[in-house]
């Protein structure tokens, strides 16, 4: 088990700054930035997305409520 965790480690520390380094360089409006420029922070809308994932959580936060009080009962 000791040599499991160690070999964990040693993946984490070797792939985790490869990661890291992988990601795109953030937008820079100084460049090209025209017209057709995308705004800082990229131009994806997060409205609906944002409304679904709300909803889950107060499902899941009623299930989770609903499940306590069953076994509370019995």
């Amino acid at each position: 088990m000791k040599k499991v965790i160690q070999i964990l480690v040693i993946a984490l520390v070797v792939l985790v700054p490869v990661i890291l380094f992988a990601q795109p360089l953030p937008y820079d409006p100084g460049i090209g930035g025209g017209a057709g420029a995308a705004p800082v922070g990229g131009g994806a809308p997060i409205g609906g997305g944002l409304l679904i994932m709300l909803s889950l959580a107060i499902g899941y936060g009623t299930k989770k409520i609903y499940d306590a009080r069953k076994k509370v009962l019995n």
